[in-house]
C-alpha cells in the first residue's frame, strides 16, 4: 500500500526531519572551582535535554497530538524511532491502517524519554499497542545494569498511564565502527558488550501478557556479524530496506496484539 509522504507526517504529527546521527553529551562538567571532573547523568532520573530548542519543539509536538487522541499504535525512542520519517512509504504501508503515531526524538537517552513521558506524551491517549526501543545512547556512559533499571521504570510509567496498552520492548540494534560528533571512531566493541548486555536482561521483563520482547538484531547481521550497509547507511540508523526489515519481522506480534 501506497500513501503519500504527507499523509506519514500528518500521522507522526510532527515535521518530517531527517534524523542525524548526532548523539546527546553524556557527561557534564561538574560545577566547581576545581578541575572540571565528569558527572554521569543518571539514566533513571527524569532530565529534559538541553540544545537549542529541537528537544522541546519536538516533545510539544507530541504533546499536542496526545491531546488531540485517536492512536491506536505509538511508537516511543529516540533518533532510530524518529527515522520511520525517512521510509515514509514503509510506515504507511505496515501502519497506515491503523491509527499511528511516532515520538522519536534524535539523540535522547532513557532520562530523557522518562521526562518526556512524565511531562504529556502519554496523557489522554490510549493506544492498544506502544513500541518502545531507548537505550542505545546510554550505551557509552551507563552501565547495563542502569540501562535496564531505566527502561524497567519508563515501562513502569507506562503501565501506570495507560493500564490496557501492551508493550513491544524491542532489544536495542546492533551498532558498528561509526564516527561520533567530535570526529572519531566510537568504541562499538565496548558499546556492543553493553547493549549484548542490556538486551539479555530485557529479555527477561517479558512477561507474555502486557509487556513482549522482541529481538530484530539478528535481521540486522550477515552471516559474519557484521551490518550490512544497505540495512544501515550509517551502521547505526536504518535506511528504508532496514525499516522493511523491522515492519516485516514485528508484523506477526503485532498483529496478535493488535487484536
Amino acid at each position: 500500500m501506497h500513501v503519500p509522504s504527507s499523509g506519514f507526517c500528518a500521522l507522526l504529527a510532527c515535521s518530517a526531519l531527517v534524523a542525524t546521527a548526532a548523539e546527546p553529551t553524556a557527561l557534564v562538567p561538574a560545577a566547581s572551582k576545581a578541575p572540571a571532573q565528569l558527572v554521569v547523568e543518571d539514566a533513571s532520573t527524569p532530565i529534559a535535554k538541553k540544545d537549542r530548542g529541537r528537544f522541546m519543539q519536538r516533545h510539544q509536538s507530541f504533546v499536542e497530538r496526545a491531546k488531540a487522541g485517536s492512536i491506536d499504535l505509538l511508537f516511543l525512542g529516540d533518533s532510530i524511532t524518529e527515522g520511520w520519517e525517512k521510509a515514509p512509504n514503509v510506515w504507511a504501508g505496515y501502519y497506515g491502517k491503523y491509527k499511528s503515531a511516532g515520538f522519536g526524538i534524535n539523540g535522547d537517552m532513557t532520562q530523557h524519554v522518562l521526562w518526556r513521558i512524565t511531562n504529556g506524551e502519554l496523557d489522554g491517549i490510549s493506544p492498544k499497542v506502544l513500541v518502545l526501543m531507548i537505550g542505545t545512547n546510554n550505551s557509552a556512559a551507563n552501565t547495563a545494569e542502569q540501562i535496564v533499571a531505566a527502561d524497567r521504570k519508563i515501562l513502569e510509567i507506562i503501565r501506570a498511564k495507560l493500564p490496557s496498552t501492551k508493550v513491544i520492548l524491542l532489544a536495542l540494534l546492533p551498532r558498528g565502527p561509526r564516527k561520533n560528533p567530535r570526529g572519531t571512531v566510537e568504541d562499538h566493541v565496548k558499546r556492543m558488550e553493553v547493549i549484548r548486555a542490556v538486551n539479555a536482561e530485557l529479555a527477561k521483563l517479558d512477561d507474555g501478557k502486557n509487556v513482549r520482547f522482541l529481538d530484530l538484531g539478528p535481521k540486522f547481521l550477515d552471516a559474519d556479524g557484521k551490518i550490512p550497509s544497505a540495512l544501515m547507511p550509517d551502521q547505526l540508523h536504518p535506511g528504508p530496506a532496514g525499516y522493511t526489515v523491522w515492519a516485516e519481522a514485528m508484523q506477526p506480534l503485532l498483529n496478535e496484539l493488535m487484536r
